[in-house]
């Protein structure tokens, strides 16, 4: 399968290099705003480089793609509405153009919760408990928490749309992703540690505690957020689906039962089999 990647060299694209990369089942091409030297750790791959906001780049870079899993968008929470119209609303009806003209069949839509953002807003910190009983699927109603969260909203839409409306593309899957990370903090102490290390908070304090909740919550390991980007790629039967994007923690507030059944998801991890981050 020739695969098409854009947003290539973030949180969530690395993840796909370390887990799927070296797939015979797979022929993949990056398309990133730039490439990696060779001697990086993700230098030295088959990249396109381009922004998603360049229409015609991108159709050319779709040319002869069974897929696309779509990354690439600005993804902070506290940006405006300026930040997210050209790499979120603009590359979003790019790609999805990209993949009806050039006959892309199966199109992966990399959301976010933050689509979901205002069901935790209401019920934070007691949310992040383990016997909290809030458990939000794909029927609940949106309710993003920020420009980005309605931008990504906007893209379901969009994309749903667009496989109910042309021939191309056939499949669509849009993930409401969690919280992703890069490898040296692939685990629920990971944005805690981060805080740390980047001078936020101290370990042990409230903050500290704070984070270390709620991603137990909210964690997709790597490996997880990779297998379930492999389930879309190797399903025929969905038209559109909308998944939750987060690894099998008991504390999770978002629907995995969805994912299981339509796509074959099978989580490997849970937040709450760590008590303390690696050594």
């Amino acid at each position: 399968m020739d695969v098409l990647v854009t947003g290539a060299y973030g949180r969530c694209g690395t993840a796909l290099i370390d887990h799927l990369h070296d797939d015979d089942a797979y022929d993949f091409t990056y398309y990133n705003r730039s490439d990696r030297p060779d001697d990086h750790p993700y230098g030295g791959y088959d990249t396109i480089v381009g922004n998603v906001t360049d229409g015609e780049k991108l159709r050319a870079a779709s040319e002869d793609r069974d897929a696309m899993v779509h990354m690439a968008a600005y993804p902070y929470t506290d940006g405006d509405w300026t930040d997210v119209l050209e790499p979120n609303i603009v590359g979003a009806y790019n790609a999805l153009e990209a993949a009806r003209e050039e006959e892309v069949e199966t199109f992966v839509f990399l959301s976010t919760n933050h689509v979901m953002g205002k069901y935790e807003i209401e019920h934070a910190p007691e949310l992040y408990s383990r016997d909290y009983s809030l458990l939000v699927d794909h029927t609940d109603p949106v309710r993003p928490d920020s420009y980005y969260g309605a931008s990504k909203s906007f893209g379901e839409d969009l994309a749903r749309y667009y496989v109910e409306e042309f021939e191309y593309p056939k499949h669509v899957y849009s993930l409401r992703v969690g919280t992703v990370n890069m490898p040296e903090y692939d685990h629920p102490y990971g944005n805690a540690e981060s805080g740390v290390d980047d001078g936020d908070f101290e370990r042990g304090s409230p903050e500290y505690e704070r984070a270390v909740a709620r991603m137990k919550c909210t964690w997709q390991s790597r490996r997880d957020f990779a297998h379930q980007v492999e389930c879309c790629l190797e399903d025929d039967n969905v038209e559109y689906g909308t998944f939750y994007g987060v690894s099998d923690n008991q504390r999770r507030w978002f629907d995995l039962e969805h994912a299981r059944s339509l796509i074959d998801y099978n989580p490997q991890d849970d937040g709450d089999e760590w008590d303390e981050p690696p050594a």
